[in-house]
């Protein structure tokens, strides 16, 4: 029996900044606690970083994958047979079609700091959904892996 492999795989990470930001709001808690003494201005410090360090972590940890014949994104699996053409988006228009141009019938998974993005056409009569909006740092990766898919499928 031979494993499946994964054509694509990405985690959406929080950028390098948002760290040294978890790093001030502990600097921030410990700066709060400083007149009642040195060891809450140490919990403060570490406890400030570590909560912020892990609503950082939580939201920078969504993943896109095309496994066998389905697409993950996030908490959303869509068969590649009910998905059209993909259509990659530079940053200008990414940004458009994350604002002026979004449909809010659409999947969007966003993330801001990723300038590039993937728009995928929803074929499947069924779903009002009219496309996917996904945000990531490969976009013409993800659309190559999504045409192999829907061709393996087919």
């Amino acid at each position: 029996m031979q494993l499946s492999t994964t054509p694509y795989e990405e985690r959406l990470t929080a950028p390098r900044t948002w760290w040294l930001i978890s790093f001030l709001v502990g600097v921030s808690f410990a700066l709060i606690l400083l007149p009642f003494g040195t060891l809450p201005l140490l919990g403060g410090l570490v406890g400030g970083t570590a909560a912020a360090a892990v609503v950082a972590s939580s939201y920078g940890s969504v993943r896109i994958r095309v496994v066998g014949d389905a697409l993950i994104a996030g908490e959303a699996k869509i068969p590649v047979a009910a998905l059209g053409e993909a259509e990659v988006l530079a940053p200008e228009e990414a940004r458009a079609w994350r604002t002026y141009k979004a449909d809010t019938r659409a999947f969007l998974l966003l993330r801001a700091y990723i300038p590039t993005a993937l728009k995928v056409q929803v074929t499947d009569p069924d779903d009002p959904t009219p496309y996917v909006y996904l945000s990531t740092r490969e976009p013409e990766r993800l659309a190559q892996a999504l045409r192999t898919a829907r061709e393996a499928a087919a």
